[in-house]
């Protein structure tokens, strides 16, 4: 199993129906101070999810952190976060 996958069952586990992207960028970083041979040292997360309802900025990403922590000690040299909430249906009721 690489990294990326550890990271997604990882955050899927917390974050349940989440939309999850993981793209490991370390190609972009080959020869770079903190870049081993190989890769798996730099990622791009982008997570919408619910469960960052409610929660500042700081908030979301010490969650992605917390989530993360074994991956992040474990090799990770960079870690690029987008978070959000999804949108509200526009659809969906309202009350009145």
């Amino acid at each position: 199993m690489t990294r990326a996958e550890r990271m997604l069952a990882a955050l899927q586990a917390r974050l349940g129906s989440a939309s999850i992207e993981i793209e490991d960028e370390s190609r972009l970083h080959a020869g770079h101070a903190g870049a081993p041979q190989g890769g798996e040292s730099h990622y791009r997360v982008k997570i919408e999810s619910t469960a960052f309802r409610g929660l500042s900025r700081i908030e979301r990403h010490q969650l992605v952190h917390e989530i993360l922590k074994a991956e992040l000690a474990g090799g990770v040299h960079a870690l690029a976060l987008e978070l959000s909430v999804p949108a509200p249906d526009p659809g969906a009721a309202t009350n009145p």
